[in-house]
Order: C-alpha cells, then sequence, then structure tokens
C-alpha cells in the first residue's frame, strides 16, 4: 500500500474505536463526529489504494459514499430509518457492480447463493415475520426488498473468491442483521455496540479487498 493508503487507513482506525467508544458510553456528540469520519477517511483509503481495476474502485467508492449518507441518516434523532434503508441498499447495488466487475467463478457463487439462502430462512423469516406482526407493517416490502439485495451482495462476495470480500459482506450481513433485530424483533443493550463493530470492520474489509 502507499504510505497515503496506511494514512488513511490508520486514520480510520482511530475514527471507529472512538465511534466505538462513543456507543458503549453514550457519547452521543463523539459520534456524530467519529462515525462519519470513519466512512470518510475509508473513502480516501479506497481512492489511495493500489489497484488495476478502475472501474471496481469507481462501483466501491460509489458505495462507501452512499454508506456515509446512510450514517448520517440512521445516527440523527428523528426517525430516518426509510432514507438509511435506501441508501444503503443502493450502496448494496454499487458493490455488487463492483464485485461482479471484479469477476465470478460458478462454483464459489453457487455457494454464496446457498450461504444467502440459508442465511434469508434461519434469519430473514424471523425478521420479516416480526416486521408484519409489529407496529409497522408496511415497512415489510422495503425490508424485503433491502434483504434481497444484501444477499445478493453476500453471494457475489463470496463468488470473487476473495477472503476480505467474503469476510467484509459477511460482517455487513451480521451488522445489518442485527440492526433489524434490535429494531423489528427483541433490542438487547449489547446490539448498538456489536452492530458498529461488524459494521466498521465489514467496510475496511470490502475496501482493503481493493488490493486483491
Amino acid at each position: 500500500m502507499t504510505a497515503g493508503a496506511w494514512l488513511f487507513l490508520g486514520l480510520a482506525a482511530v475514527a471507529a474505536a472512538g465511534d466505538w467508544w462513543a456507543v458503549a458510553r453514550h457519547r452521543t456528540r463523539v459520534e456524530y463526529v467519529c462515525k462519519p469520519a470513519t466512512l470518510a477517511l475509508l473513502v480516501g483509503l479506497a481512492a489511495t489504494l493500489d489497484t488495476d481495476d478502475g472501474a471496481v474502485r469507481a462501483c466501491f467508492l460509489v458505495a462507501l459514499v452512499l454508506s456515509l449518507l446512510g450514517d448520517v441518516f440512521l445516527m440523527l434523532p428523528q426517525d430516518l430509518f426509510v432514507a438509511g434503508l435506501a441508501s444503503f441498499l443502493a450502496a448494496h447495488l454499487a458493490f455488487i457492480v463492483g464485485l461482479w466487475l471484479d469477476g465470478q467463478t460458478a462454483l464459489a457463487l453457487a455457494i454464496g447463493v446457498a450461504v444467502a439462502a440459508v442465511a434469508i430462512a434461519v434469519v430473514g423469516r424471523r425478521i420479516l415475520l416480526a416486521v408484519q406482526r409489529g407496529d409497522q407493517p408496511e415497512m415489510a416490502p422495503p425490508v424485503a426488498a433491502y434483504m434481497g439485495v444484501i444477499s445478493l451482495m453476500l453471494a457475489s462476495a463470496i463468488g470473487t473468491g476473495e477472503p476480505l470480500a467474503i469476510v467484509g459482506a459477511g460482517l455487513f450481513y451480521a451488522s445489518d442483521a442485527l440492526i433489524a433485530w434490535e429494531r423489528f424483533v427483541r433490542p438487547q443493550a449489547w446490539h448498538r455496540l456489536a452492530i458498529i463493530v461488524t459494521y466498521h470492520l465489514a467496510q475496511t474489509g470490502l475496501t482493503l479487498s481493493l488490493l486483491t
């Protein structure tokens, strides 16, 4: 990696750690700074990494910027969940395009589809039932659409056969599943910290997969 990329990675790690601390300690003002700063620094990291495929980089940059926008929507005190959901759905679509441009193998993609199907059956089904039976049944279609898109992103990452992309996509799936579980099924005290830790590690893994 270039010196600039190492600098962005180090600063992103510091910002992420600050955000984890802020979430754990309920320091909202610090979270308002560190959460968007982490994604902004990962954008810088993606822009400075050595990669031989500019099209994949461009897709990932779009995905990271849309994720940054989604972060802002979700952390504000107003209930902007739908706006955040839409931003991240678009981000996953950008990731999917980048992952397909990076290349897919038939066997790995088949495994990815199987893994995503199991995740939907085990976790996604429970979440959708909770949405349909809860106070906001009208949220079922957008949640189902989002679930389908992130499942395709997970399958596509596995299809590349690249470890960092696979780990990043898996952690992203786990983070978003926890968000949905927190909102629609059963909130737990540890959810918010687990959500942000897995999210930042996911975005970092996907970003660093540009190296391969």
